[in-house]
């Protein structure tokens, strides 16, 4: 059982901590630090869980990018850090492409495309 536990614990140290500095209202600037699946950046806003209720749910607050003065994070692998934001844009950017119609925009009339001779490079 306990090698379960340090199984466990050698994942979470894996996954590393984020710290996240922001304005606070009531507080001036607040310095946070939790572990990295704890904090998220969605619609312009920061998310970080602050704690849980009786019921186990997740109790978080969100912060407005335009009051977040950092966000820093400790990753293994500043690489694999660099290919999750790739592979998240390339996701955004695919789910965009099917959302935006692309072509003539209804245009009943088709416009040619203007064509070149790769080899004599003549039009």
């Amino acid at each position: 059982m306990s090698e379960l536990i340090d199984d466990d614990l050698e994942i979470q140290r894996d996954l590393g901590e984020a710290t996240i500095v922001y304005e606070d209202p009531e507080e001036d600037t607040v310095s946070k630090t939790v572990p990295n699946e704890h904090i998220a950046y969605f619609q312009d806003h920061w998310i970080v869980k602050t704690d849980e209720d009786e019921s186990g749910n997740d109790i978080v607050r969100r912060i407005p990018s335009r009051r977040v003065h950092y966000v820093e994070r400790s990753v293994e692998e500043f690489e694999e850090e660099v290919e999750t934001v790739i592979d998240r844009v390339q996701s955004f950017a695919s789910r965009l492409q099917t959302k935006i119609p692309v072509g003539d925009g209804g245009n009943e009339e088709s416009v040619e495309p203007h064509r070149i001779d790769v080899e004599s490079g003549d039009e």
